[in-house]
C-alpha cells in the first residue's frame, strides 16, 4: 500500500510519496501560495464597514464607541481557504496513486485543511500532526514520522 504526506502551511505544500520501509521521501508535487503572505489591506482597498453603540439610558448623548464589523471571513483567511482546496485538487487528481495519507501542518491550517478534505480522501487519512514542518528538509520530514505509519495494516 502506498502513502502519501502533505506537508503544507497557508503559503506552501508539499506532497510525498513514502516508501514502504522508512527511507527517503520522494517529492511528488510542490504548490505555493504567492498571496499568503499578503495582508488583509492587499485584497481590498476598502476599510471595515463601522457601528457605533447607543448611549445608555433614554436621551444621552455624549460618547459612544464604535467599532469596525469585520468578522471572521478575513480576505487572509479565505485565501487561505482558497489554497486547501488547492491542495485537496492535487490530492484528488492522484487518489488511485495511494492508499493512506498523513497529512503535516501547523494547528490552523490542519483545521481548515480537515474541513475541506471529502469524505473519500479523509477515510485514507492514518495521522495527522500538528506541527509546521513545511521549512524542512525531506530528510528531517520523515525522520519525524512515526515508524508506525509504514506498518502496512493487516
Amino acid at each position: 500500500m502506498s502513502l502519501r504526506v502533505v506537508v503544507a502551511d497557508r503559503a506552501q505544500a508539499r506532497i510525498f510519496a513514502a516508501p514502504p520501509v522508512r527511507g527517503p521521501l520522494r517529492l511528488v508535487e510542490r504548490l505555493e501560495d504567492p498571496q499568503a503572505h499578503w495582508h488583509d489591506r492587499d485584497f481590498k482597498s476598502d476599510r471595515p464597514g463601522r457601528v457605533f453603540d447607543h448611549a445608555p439610558g433614554p436621551g444621552r448623548r455624549g460618547a459612544v464607541a464604535h467599532h469596525g464589523t469585520q468578522g471572521e471571513r478575513s480576505p487572509s483567511k479565505h485565501e487561505a481557504e482558497v489554497f486547501a482546496h488547492r491542495i485537496v485538487a492535487a490530492l484528488e487528481q492522484s487518489r488511485a496513486d495511494f492508499t493512506r495519507l498523513v497529512l503535516v501542518a501547523e494547528p490552523g491550517f490542519l483545521g481548515r485543511l480537515r474541513t475541506v478534505l471529502p469524505k473519500s480522501l479523509a477515510s485514507m487519512v492514518v495521522l495527522e500532526i500538528p506541527k509546521d514542518l513545511v521549512h524542512l528538509d525531506e530528510h528531517a520530514i520523515g525522520e519525524a514520522l512515526p515508524a508506525e505509519i509504514y506498518a502496512t495494516p493487516a
